[in-house]
């Protein structure tokens, strides 16, 4: 049985312990400011404590305080929050959050949830022969072979609303000088 484990990256405590070092000026200048030290203790449980734990059998959303344990039977539907943490929608309606789960990780949960969710990535088609690109020659920086022009090269850039990619020609600055083609006559 596949299990997996989102946390919060672990480079996050970093943060805490420069937070810690940073205050400490401030702690003692003081009686009683000691207690700024809470804040980055509290950020540095937060960071270990916050994780989900998904499995062939359940997702265990385990938060700073609590824990919740959801069978995959009792999942309806993955909520995905493009700048957030996704929750998964109970059959009741409600809403259970899955901290440290975010959009990049949703082909992951699809693969452990045993195909209880879809995979949103395409599979590769069977049919379709891996293509080979085809030669190229080039020559060197600033010189061209007599009776050629120089073309400005092109480039392709993907579109994210379809998943494809377009070649987009590269056009030259209204500005900028043409580069001088000798030839060797």
């Amino acid at each position: 049985m596949s299990k997996v484990v989102f946390r919060i990256p672990t480079p996050a405590l970093l943060a805490a312990g420069l937070a810690t070092i940073c205050a400490t000026p401030f702690a003692w200048a003081a009686p009683g400011l000691q207690a700024i030290y809470l804040l980055p203790a509290a950020f540095a449980v937060w960071v270990v404590r916050n994780r989900t734990t998904v499995d062939g059998e359940r997702i265990v959303a385990r938060s700073t305080f609590g824990k919740r344990v959801v069978p995959w039977s009792g999942v309806k539907a993955l909520k995905v929050v493009e700048r957030g943490w996704l929750s998964v929608v109970l059959a009741d309606g409600s809403l259970v959050r899955l901290p440290a789960v975010r959009a990049g990780h949703v082909p992951a949960l699809a693969l452990v949830s045993g195909g209880r969710l879809p995979n949103p990535t395409p599979a590769p088609d069977p049919d379709e022969a891996p293509s080979t690109p085809e030669p190229t020659t080039t020559t060197p920086a600033g010189t061209a072979a007599a009776g050629t022009t120089a073309t400005a090269p092109t480039s392709t850039a993907g579109d994210a609303a379809s998943g494809g990619s377009a070649e987009t020609p590269v056009t030259p600055d209204r500005d900028a000088t043409p580069p001088s083609v000798q030839s060797g006559e």
